[in-house]
C-alpha cells in the first residue's frame, strides 16, 4: 500500500508561482515513480508531470514545458510541483499517483494509487 497526500495548493493571481508538495508513505518510496495529473471541472483528468523512481527521467505535458518543474526527495520520501508563470487555464485539482513499475509515464492508467487532490485557482 502506499498512501499519498499533496499540499500546497491554494489561489495565486496570474504570473505568480505555487510549490506542490507530495508525501508519501507506506511502500518504500525510492521504488516506485511518482506523476502529478490535474483536473479542471467538466474535463477529463491530464497528466501534467511524472519523475521515475531515480529521479533521473522527467516528463512534462506540452502545456506547462518551460513553467513547471517536478522533482523528488527520497530522502523525505517527497515529490515536489514548482509552478511558475502560472495561467488561468492552469486552474485544476491536482493529484498526485504513483506508479509501482518505477517508469513514470504520462498515462494515468499506469498508476496504482492516488491521493486526495489539492486545489490551485489561478485569477486573472
Amino acid at each position: 500500500q502506499v498512501q499519498l497526500a499533496e499540499s500546497g495548493g491554494g489561489l495565486v493571481q496570474a504570473g505568480g508561482s505555487l510549490r506542490l508538495s507530495c508525501a508519501a508513505s507506506g511502500r518504500t518510496f525510492s521504488n516506485y515513480a511518482v506523476g502529478w495529473f490535474r483536473q479542471a471541472p467538466g474535463k477529463e483528468r491530464e497528466s501534467v508531470a511524472a519523475v521515475s523512481w531515480s529521479g533521473g527521467k522527467t516528463v512534462y505535458a506540452d502545456s506547462v514545458k518551460g513553467r513547471f518543474t517536478i522533482s523528488r526527495d527520497n530522502a523525505k520520501n517527497t515529490v515536489y510541483l514548482q509552478m511558475n508563470s502560472l495561467k488561468p487555464e492552469d486552474t485544476a485539482v491536482y493529484f498526485c499517483a504513483a506508479d509501482l513499475t518505477g517508469r513514470g509515464t504520462r498515462s494515468p492508467y499506469e498508476y496504482d494509487y492516488w491521493g486526495q487532490g489539492t486545489q490551485v485557482t489561478v485569477s486573472s
